[in-house]
């Protein structure tokens, strides 16, 4: 008991924010793209169809997040991670026993509200309360559980989802992550603690919640506020849907689902080290210089998924976009929290976060169908990935002018 109210106790929190992440995201999230395919084919969904699921998670996401600052005063992280830990749980039992489209609807919204208590929102808020130093270091470290997460997951996943002579193995695949969620989550939550020793109720973070409508109306009025969440907003598509598309593609174009396989666990071994570099790289470089790479990375991976065929340079090709795309996803995690602390400040660090997550999120509600529904109407994803990618460019040099404009200001 006297080690929980030592300095040093910070380290097992960070500990548990990395398993949090490493198992919420790697096995929900991130492999979520090797399911498509298996679950469209076994109950004859449209792809468009079926998308909404992840449209109802992150619509879900977007509205919790609006209300993170006051639920979290309300009941302390530790409870909220238990709550999520909880919906992710029900969320993988409805997959595994849903017969019908609106089934796979209900658990995407339970998706949403574990996801939403459980990764890049909580580890901030819980990051800024327990790290004074190097917070963008820290945070990059446990986001980086997400790839490390994903490589064991797919490998896990994909043989019990495409094994041999069952079409449903994806029910057996997601019962086993109901059961790794149930002891994670337990664990998780019997070594955390809401805040460290000596922070009363009284002597909290001056990064307050967020405030009501009138807050957010006040926001809308700063140029370079509507500019980024623009930015964040397409980003988020952009990025999300091509992911959750990826895997499929690259099936539709004749890769063998074993080569997409090691293309999804290379993609998630650089996405670990990407998030960790990420961070290192603004409290070195600073934001500006960060998220240029990351833009960068982004239009490469979208081009190469693009170009890919079966040939031996689409293969090649493949693995450069799981690299690349390792590299942009960290504008959709890690960079969140700095954007908001490095554009307005420490003291309304909580109230634009909560603001950029639930527009980020709602970005992903957008991609997700439309990227598929292209595919309906024209048999094929490249047109959207040649779409996104002239998008990007766009947004690479609205997020340059707005961190430009916000650091003139800063020294004036």
């Amino acid at each position: 008991m006297k080690f929980k109210n030592s300095p040093k106790y910070r380290w097992v929190i960070v500990a548990a924010c990395f398993l949090m992440v490493f198992t919420a995201l790697g096995f929900c999230s991130s492999n979520k793209s090797i399911y498509l395919s298996a679950i469209t084919e076994a109950l004859d969904i449209r792809r468009s169809l079926f998308s909404i699921n992840d449209s109802c998670r992150f619509v879900t996401t977007a509205i919790v997040n609006l209300l993170f600052g006051t639920l979290i005063m309300r009941f302390g992280p530790r409870k909220l991670i238990a709550a999520g830990f909880i919906c992710l749980i029900i969320s993988t039992l409805i997959y595994a026993t849903a017969t019908n489209i609106f089934l796979f609807y209900i658990g995407g919204c339970f998706l949403g509200l574990g996801l939403s208590w459980t990764t890049t929102t909580m580890v901030g808020y819980v990051v800024s309360i327990w790290c004074k130093e190097k917070k963008g270091t820290i945070m990059g470290l446990i986001l980086a559980s997400n790839g490390i997460g994903a490589v064991v997951a797919t490998q896990i996943a994909e043989p019990i989802i495409y094994q041999e002579g069952n079409l449903f193995g994806y029910q057996d695949s997601y019962k086993l992550v109901a059961l790794i969620l149930a002891v994670v989550g337990a664990l998780v939550v019997f070594f955390f603690k809401d805040k460290p020793a000596g922070v009363t109720e009284t002597e909290k973070p001056k990064d307050k919640p967020r405030g009501g409508l009138s807050d957010l109306v006040a926001m809308l009025k700063t140029p370079r506020f509507c500019v980024a969440l623009v930015g964040i907003f397409l980003t988020g598509a952009a990025l999300q849907g091509v992911s959750g598309i990826a895997a499929a593609h690259m099936t539709d174009v004749g890769l063998d689902t074993g080569y997409v396989a090691t293309v999804l666990s290379f993609h998630s071994l650089v996405l670990s080290c990407a998030k960790f570099l990420t961070g290192i790289s603004y409290d070195h470089f600073g934001l500006r210089r960060t998220v240029l790479f990351c833009d960068i990375a982004a239009v490469i991976a979208f081009l190469c998924l693009a170009s890919l065929s079966s040939s031996p340079l689409g293969m090649v090709l493949a693995m450069v976009y799981g690299a690349f795309s390792s590299l942009a996803l960290p504008l959709e995690t890690v960079m969140l929290p700095l954007i908001a602390g490095d554009l307005f400040g420490p003291e309304s660090y909580a109230q634009y976060l909560g603001v950029f997550v639930s527009v980020n999120v709602a970005g992903y509600a957008v991609g997700a169908p439309l990227v598929n529904l292209v595919f309906d109407l024209f048999g094929s994803y490249i047109p959207v990935l040649f779409v996104v990618a002239a998008m990007l460019v766009c947004i690479t040099v609205a997020y340059q002018w707005v961190l430009k404009d916000s650091k003139t200001k800063a020294k004036a």
